[in-house]
């Protein structure tokens, strides 16, 4: 629709607590997504939305209550919303779509908004020449890996989660500096893209937990930030351009 605009933000880690009180984080994001409804015909969470999620067949993880009904709120009004997973969240089936009315995204997506092409992921592993974190990665989508750890009663099975999560550098509250575009996984990645024949405009990835933006040969790519060492970074197409709005925690 004419005049509205799409906002793509990631990496909220709810439940998390580094750096700042979980629930005062978990409102910044309400308050935000209430404030980019007022003009938003679509809204895109790129992942790590929550620290930790598993959904057993019967059980979801406790709390979120506010979150989730903002979610639902969205969606009542018409507002697509978007979830992607993480690597922290990856484990999503169908509640918050049954719920909530969000489409939940387990793969990068390829789109067209306002005219233009836009390639969006989470970003782990994609890139990396790192062999370790890229069969880490494919062990957590493992089918028999997921089954096995399902069976596990959700009182052991989310607390060893969360434990995982903690021990996590996140945790510590530490977020490595730019690495040089020759070093940054998800550059190497929109390269390959581009070079596969897809000529995207624009490339929007979560993640890095870096507010980046990175031109290249026509195209940009948006690091969107994490919402603990900012007070709040996401991304806004007003179906003209794509801008980075990144707010320092502390200025």
């Amino acid at each position: 629709m004419a005049g509205l605009k799409t906002y793509f933000a990631s990496d909220f880690h709810l439940g998390l607590a580094a750096g700042t009180d979980p629930r005062e984080r978990e409102q910044r994001v309400i308050s935000w997504l209430e404030h980019a409804s007022q003009d938003a015909q679509s809204i895109y969470l790129l992942g790590d939305v929550f620290d930790f999620w598993w959904e057993y067949k019967e059980v979801i993880p406790k709390g979120f209550t506010r979150f989730l009904g903002t979610l639902s709120s969205l969606t009542d009004r018409g507002i697509e919303v978007h979830i992607f997973t993480g690597n922290h969240d990856m484990w999503m089936k169908d509640y918050l779509a049954v719920e909530c009315g969000v489409t939940v995204h387990h793969e990068p997506f390829r789109t067209v908004i306002g005219g233009e092409l836009f390639y969006l992921a989470h970003g782990e592993g994609l890139g990396s020449l790192h062999k370790g974190a890229r069969l880490l990665f494919a062990l957590f989508r493992n089918r028999t890996v997921r089954a096995i750890f399902s069976a596990i009663h959700p009182r052991w099975g989310v607390a060893f989660g969360h434990s995982w999560s903690k021990s996590s550098r996140l945790a510590k509250h530490v977020s490595l500096p730019f690495l040089g575009e020759e070093k940054e996984d998800l550059i190497r990645h929109t390269r390959e893209v581009a070079a596969g024949g897809y000529k995207a405009r624009y490339y929007i990835y979560g993640h890095r937990h870096l507010p980046l933006t990175f031109d290249e040969d026509g195209r940009r790519m948006i690091i969107l930030g994490d919402w603990f060492s900012c007070r709040t970074s996401y991304a806004v197409f007003d179906g003209k351009e794509l801008t980075l709005v990144s707010v320092p925690l502390n200025p």
